[in-house]
């Protein structure tokens, strides 16, 4: 804790300083600042309707944006997004670097449709050249919403805790039933080892239920993975959506 609270004295002098700050977690602000922070959530959730809508089935594959193309992860996710592509489905990840270029890579390569919800962060965050659609986030919420609004299964590669959140968020609304049909896969036996202790010991615990990670599957093979996801996926089916274009949609015309 010693390690925390200097942080979080930081935090607390800054707050308290008086000044006015653009951070929309930093408590109240004026009503008028509110209401402009909610109009441009509502456009960046418009946009990626908009850019999204005729993109799916999607696949989502999250990991690490500091994997290089050498490393044995990297070359995994590659992998993982060929199958993807080779399977008629769309291969969305974050748009960054990393496990994300890889996937998209790995789609791109193998002419399957490849689709990035990128994040504007100070460093890291670079879009991938692999995409063949891309769309630029302000904030988190927002871009996870995406990302899981349009996939009909997740990919998790060994990540930091960007890839935590995205995991356990996922695992939480399909405990809830707020998402059904929702398979996930773990890619990396070795990394999670200690996770998937995490997660027995809830059970015995009680904070979880045995059905709650029945849907979860931990492997260290791509075409494990991807006959997981598409037995699920296909006794859900896919409804292509209407050709309206009330929002000015983007075609897919790759």
């Amino acid at each position: 804790m010693s390690s925390i609270n200097p942080g979080l004295n930081t935090i607390k002098k800054q707050n308290s300083s008086g000044r006015r700050t653009t951070d929309p977690l930093a408590g109240p602000r004026s009503r008028l600042s509110e209401l402009g922070f909610a109009v441009r959530v509502f456009f960046q959730f418009l946009n990626g309707f908009r850019v999204l809508h005729f993109s799916g089935p999607c696949i989502t594959v999250f990991g690490s944006a500091r994997f290089h193309d050498d490393h044995p992860y990297y070359t995994l996710a590659r992998r993982m997004g060929q199958l993807i592509a080779a399977h008629g489905m769309t291969t969305m990840t974050g748009g960054g670097p990393g496990i994300m270029e890889a996937a998209n890579r790995g789609a791109w390569e193998n002419n399957g449709r490849s689709v990035g919800c990128n994040i504007q962060l100070p460093a890291e965050q670079v879009p991938n050249p692999y995409t063949h659609r891309q769309v630029t986030f302000r904030h988190f919420f927002v871009r996870k919403f995406m990302l899981l609004k349009y996939s009909y299964g997740f990919v998790v590669f060994p990540g930091g805790f960007g890839t935590m959140d995205e995991l356990f968020e996922t695992a939480t609304l399909i405990q809830t039933g707020v998402i059904n049909e929702f398979p996930v896969v773990i890619l990396g036996i070795d990394y999670y080892a200690q996770l998937g202790q995490l997660l027995d010991r809830m059970i015995r615990e009680g904070t979880i239920n045995q059905e709650d990670v029945d849907k979860i599957l931990v492997t260290d093979d791509p075409g494990e993975a991807i006959d997981f996801l598409m037995r699920s996926i296909r006794t859900r089916g896919w409804a292509a959506p209407r050709a309206r274009w009330w929002l000015f949609e983007r075609g897919w015309s790759h």
